[in-house]
């Protein structure tokens, strides 16, 4: 039975089986071991700082527009689809410090595909020695389990996320994993000027508030539902985000009809990122029109009511994500309002 038929048949046998059928008996997660490495183990919250440190190094040599937070580290304990114990791996070196750090989680929705995604970093310093190829086949045979586990006929896949031609992608592919989608990141200088769209009848234009997040998540989920890769957001990691200290309500934008949620431009900053990309900067973190009411030119009037705020706030820079492939055109959108690409990123996806 070959992989392509395998993901074919999803409903027909059990995704643990079609999982077997294509890589034979799934033991247990073994920790990775390597000559240069110490000791792996896995981490425990007392190694929050730790592994932001490892994080941080490694972002700031792979790309340009952003830094990982320290709070998402931490948050990363307290989700309840991930099993510090089971799902995440630190390795140390001589003297204690982490130099490599992997996750393995399963999204927590599962009403329409199970996925899992293999997440991790490798410091600067202690690349091309085989650590990550070590961390990557631990990953993977972790990601397994989490496929054999769950008692479904639907599809399963296993995700990541690479910095284009990095060799993360060379060791995803060793795994099967292939280059489904491009994502890019896009930027824009706030001195350039901002377009002025008419307003829509019947369109009212709003700061976020705290007290719309739940309505703000359904209009999320709706908005995304035929966007590649995208399942459901779940109440409690939403929270999360919404709930965070990056989240900037004054910066972010909904759009209403008759009181009702319609569209979105969440923005968010962290100062870190300004380090990173040598200028005070907000990442907009989701753009979106509920899809009862596409085609009525809101993407682009919530966004540029998000660019106004960024800019009175006396930021330099605006940042964001897009797929290329987007069935909305969306990163046609962003450069027509002054966004210009600065890197890419390659999805790569296993399926089963």
């Amino acid at each position: 039975m070959t992989e392509s038929m395998d993901a074919a048949g999803a409903g027909a046998l059990p995704l643990a089986d079609r999982v077997r059928a294509v890589c034979g008996d799934v033991p247990a997660a073994q920790l990775p071991s390597h000559a240069d490495v110490a000791m792996w183990r896995h981490p425990t919250v007392d190694d929050i700082d730790a592994i932001h440190q490892a994080q941080r190094a490694a972002d700031l040599a792979d790309h340009p527009s952003w830094t990982t937070p320290r709070e998402d580290i931490a948050d990363s304990f307290d989700l309840p689809e991930i099993d510090p114990e089971r799902d995440m791996v630190v390795a140390l070196s001589d003297d204690g410090a982490v130099i490599a750090l992997g996750t393995t989680m399963r999204h927590p929705d599962s009403s329409e595909r199970v996925k899992v995604y293999m997440t991790g970093a490798v410091h600067p310093d202690w690349r091309r020695r085989g650590i990550g190829t070590a961390l990557a086949r631990w990953q993977h045979a972790r990601a397994l389990e989490h496929l054999v586990s769950i008692d479904t006929t639907l599809p399963g896949e296993i995700d990541m996320y690479a910095g284009e031609g990095s060799g993360a992608v060379v060791i995803a592919e060793r795994y099967g994993l292939k280059t489904a989608r491009w994502f890019m990141s896009m930027v824009r200088d706030m001195s350039i000027e901002i377009p002025e769209l008419e307003v829509r009848d019947g369109i009212e234009f709003v700061a976020y508030s705290a007290d719309r997040a739940e309505e703000a998540r359904l209009a999320r989920n709706d908005a995304f539902r035929d966007h590649w890769g995208s399942l459901p957001s779940q109440p409690e990691r939403w929270k999360q985000f919404v709930g965070g200290p990056f989240i900037r309500p004054d910066l972010s934008t909904l759009a209403l009809a008759d009181g009702r949620i319609v569209g979105f431009c969440l923005a968010s900053v962290n100062e870190e990122d300004w380090v990173t990309l040598g200028a005070s900067n907000s990442y907009i973190d989701l753009i979106g029109v509920v899809r009862d009411h596409r085609g009525k030119g809101l993407a682009p009037r919530v966004i540029a009511r998000t660019l106004a705020a960024i800019r009175a706030a006396g930021l330099e820079k605006a940042v964001l994500d897009v797929d290329t492939d987007s069935p909305t055109g969306a990163n046609t959108l962003y450069e027509r309002l002054g966004f210009v690409a600065t890197e890419r990123e390659q999805a790569l996806t296993r399926e089963f």
